[in-house]
């Protein structure tokens, strides 16, 4: 047995779905499980790009079965439009793709709330993507609001607890936005029982699916969404994702315990982004920082926002690297470099005076940070071709060897363009 989990070790977009799509022919499972709709992985296969938000990377192999997890919150109007989108491309989906009863339900009222929250903030907003991800996972632990995705499979009770739902979301919206229109309870309950009838295929117990393909010699590959600085407990809070996108919540995300997991795969990019708010120590808000969003395309895949770019942090990709318990490392789009003169990797933090290579706690002390950088060379090269390590330019391998020094951890998988062929495996 040989189950890998692959795990953002920044602020999310780290190019995860290029590696999972990449290891996904070596495993038979491949496991959504955590986020929601807010993740966005773009993946080039076979001259197409595939965008997916919901569905896991691997339903793009149709031999391989695709698990939504307990962990995921899942937006049935979303998903269903992602299924449509892949079928209308010849992607086949149907018993490849599988869907935890337990995971827990969107609804239109979490949208609301999400907006009337983020907007009551004003320049202390968080940067949600607006999609009732946050207030959906507050549900979930509420309790007394949350509704799972087997709980549509039981239409009375469903009735009645979404009326008892409804009628207190519509009195909050009520004070937190002025002139809301109430929402009608049996409108979306027709609404979602339809969405259930047509998901229902593919709904069933995933955890007692993924033990049984344990125990059946069946390779598992988890798929993180966001990346570890995002995550609800251990990231820069509460400029945070509202799950555990850390390698900590592969456990309670999809109920496989740790010791089932033979190797996690850290994916970091060859220099940071961030999107929405909070601390940045590394940004680059000059030319060096536009050069870097313009080659790298930085604009989000499910957004479209541009996001923040910055030089390589060090501190807090390996921060992200202790807490996810990682084996190894892939470099992701090394050849948005090329062009630069120089390059800096950010060593340690000066926090008012003190320097540390710990990650602080708390957002204070990071906006306090100013960045004590490592400056190396850099190359004039293309290097969009190259397919092994010992072909890359002298500075470019010195890169990647710093990388792999200060994260204390072997580099492993390089990759130096957007195609599954433009990925090097040491």
């Amino acid at each position: 047995m040989s189950s890998t989990a692959v795990i953002g070790l920044q602020w999310g977009d780290e190019a995860k779905g290029k590696i999972v799509d990449l290891l996904t022919d070596q495993h038979d499972v491949v496991v959504r499980y955590q986020g929601g709709n807010n993740a966005g992985h773009t993946v080039v296969c076979g001259g197409q790009t595939y965008k997916l938000s919901l569905l896991p990377v691997g339903v793009l192999r149709p031999e391989v079965t695709s698990v939504i997890a307990t962990g995921v919150v899942l937006d049935p109007q979303s998903l269903l439009g992602e299924i449509e989108q892949l079928r209308s491309r010849n992607v086949p989906l149907g018993n490849n793709l599988l869907i935890s009863d337990r995971a827990h339900v969107i609804f239109p009222y979490h949208m609301a709330e999400e907006a009337a929250l983020e907007q009551s903030r004003k320049g202390n907003a968080i940067g949600t993507t607006m999609r009732g991800i946050g207030t959906c996972y507050r549900d979930k632990y509420g309790r007394t609001h949350a509704i799972r995705v087997g709980d549509l499979y039981h239409e009375a009770s469903f009735r009645e607890r979404l009326a008892q739902i409804v009628d207190q979301k519509n009195a909050i919206l009520g004070v937190l936005s002025p002139g809301h229109k109430p929402f009608d309870a049996d409108e979306i309950a027709t609404v979602y029982l339809e969405y259930a009838r047509q998901l229902a295929p593919h709904v069933t117990n995933t955890t007692a699916f993924l033990h049984q393909a344990l125990a059946d010699g069946k390779r598992l590959l988890f798929e993180g969404a966001q990346g570890s600085l995002l995550d609800i407990d251990h990231g820069t809070f509460p400029f945070v994702t509202s799950s555990n996108s850390s390698g900590c919540g592969i456990h309670n995300g999809s109920g496989v315990p740790e010791r089932k997991i033979s190797r996690a795969i850290g994916i970091v990019k060859a220099y940071t982004t961030r999107v929405g708010g909070g601390p940045f120590p590394t940004e680059l808000d000059d030319d060096i920082g536009q050069h870097i969003r313009d080659v790298g395309r930085e604009y989000g895949t499910v957004t479209g926002r541009p996001r923040r770019c910055g030089w390589f942090d060090a501190v807090a990709a390996g921060y992200g690297a202790q807490i996810s318990g990682i084996d190894c490392i892939a470099v992701m789009l090394l050849d948005v470099l090329s062009q630069l003169d120089e390059l800096k990797i950010c060593v340690e933090y000066d926090i008012r005076g003190e320097r540390t290579t710990v990650f602080p706690s708390h957002v204070e002390d990071l906006a306090a940070v100013k960045p004590v950088y490592r400056t190396l060379p850099g190359w004039k090269q293309e290097i969009s071709h190259i397919r092994k390590l010992h072909d890359f330019p002298r500075e470019a391998r010195g890169y990647i060897d710093t990388l792999a020094e200060l994260l204390g951890s072997p580099v492993e998988i390089v990759s130096v363009g957007p195609d599954r062929e433009q990925t090097i495996l040491d």
